[in-house]
């Protein structure tokens, strides 16, 4: 597996003493690809191994949100579920 070196603040090092963070970091981008829809959600959960319902739980703990639309892309489905 490819790996990358990271240099980071001392500030930030003391800080994350004893973390695991090499599992923090991984964790991490994955939410980020999946919040800049790079990757779905189903493919971060896999890559987290986790289920898809634990990742939509645990990513929305986070802030990150399952649903990700516009407005105009919601009034759209909106408009289309009430002509059904």
């Amino acid at each position: 597996m490819p790996s990358v070196t990271v240099e980071i603040p001392e500030r930030l090092a003391t800080l994350m003493k004893g973390l695991p963070i090499e599992k923090m970091a991984y964790e991490a981008i994955v939410l980020d690809l999946y919040r800049r829809a790079t990757i779905s959600s189903g493919k971060a959960a896999e890559l987290l191994g986790l289920s898809h319902i634990d990742f939509i739980k645990s990513s929305g703990k986070l802030g990150i949100p399952f649903i990700q639309m516009s407005p105009e892309e919601l009034a759209s489905e909106v408009a289309t579920a009430k002509s059904i």
